[in-house]
């Protein structure tokens, strides 16, 4: 266990309320007015697969007109953002909702106030195809979405009868590596395994109980959002339907 409390290897909780450290300043030339405070946690850092997902927090700021430099999938906590496109189009994102700003897309943050958000943050190398943006845009996954059924885990991965689950793909970068969507299940109890990606879930209705490589069970509620890393020892146990948003990254 290191000093923020984490067990490496273990589901982590991302904690809304978790004290934040000081980030460094927004360069000027990035900026339109505002002189905003960045702070932040930083829970994950996989620098060879390109990956970081934290906490960040940050005073009112409007941004420049310019490129998102990444694909990044947020949870917004507290505030509201609205997200300008050259169209003249307004996104506007509220505490409570998610979005994805795709890598490329030529957009101007604004918020008026403070923010806070959960981020999963994918960098990639530039390259042509990095640098069309058409047919970008702002998405805003929808708890709501119709979901298609979907194949569920292979009945000698799990300890109890096997869920019925569905899912919707809202997401997917240029690479196909990066996933963001909604998916549900019925209950069920898969065995311990290694977890076979990176993935962030953020809960929408249900509950979750994950036991790590390190004995401790952990269970995650509605509103409530975790990662379990690359390779980690885990089950995975819900006692009713389940249903989250998710970010993952094939590894």
């Amino acid at each position: 266990m290191d000093g923020s409390g984490i067990i490496p290897g273990d589901a982590v909780r991302f904690d809304p309320a978790v004290d934040l450290e000081t980030w460094e300043e927004m360069p000027a030339s990035t900026l339109v007015s505002g002189r905003p405070v960045q702070r932040g946690r930083l829970y994950i850092d996989d620098p060879a697969r390109g990956l970081t997902a934290g906490i960040w927090a940050c005073s009112a700021f409007t941004s420049v007109m310019a490129p998102h430099d990444n694909d990044e999938f947020m949870l917004l906590l507290d505030g509201a953002v609205e997200i300008a496109e050259p169209s003249g189009k307004v996104t506007r994102i509220v505490a409570g909702e998610s979005f994805i700003l795709p890598k490329g897309l030529v957009r101007q943050w604004r918020q008026t106030g403070d923010v806070k958000k959960i981020f999963v943050i994918l960098e990639t190398p530039d390259d042509a195809a990095a640098r069309d943006t058409r047919g970008l845009a702002v998405l805003k996954p929808d708890p709501t979405v119709a979901l298609s059924p979907s194949a569920g885990p292979k009945p000698e991965m799990l300890l109890s009868g096997t869920p019925r689950q569905s899912g919707h793909e809202i997401f997917e970068d240029r690479e196909g590596r990066l996933t963001v969507g909604v998916w549900s299940s019925t209950a069920y109890h898969r065995k311990p395994m290694p977890f076979p990606r990176h993935e962030l879930m953020c809960l929408l209705d249900g509950n979750v109980s994950i036991t790590g490589p390190s004995g401790r069970t952990q269970t995650f509620t509605a509103g409530e959002s975790f990662f379990v890393p690359y390779g980690a020892l885990t089950d995975f146990r819900t006692d009713g339907d389940v249903k989250k948003i998710y970010a993952t990254l094939d590894c």
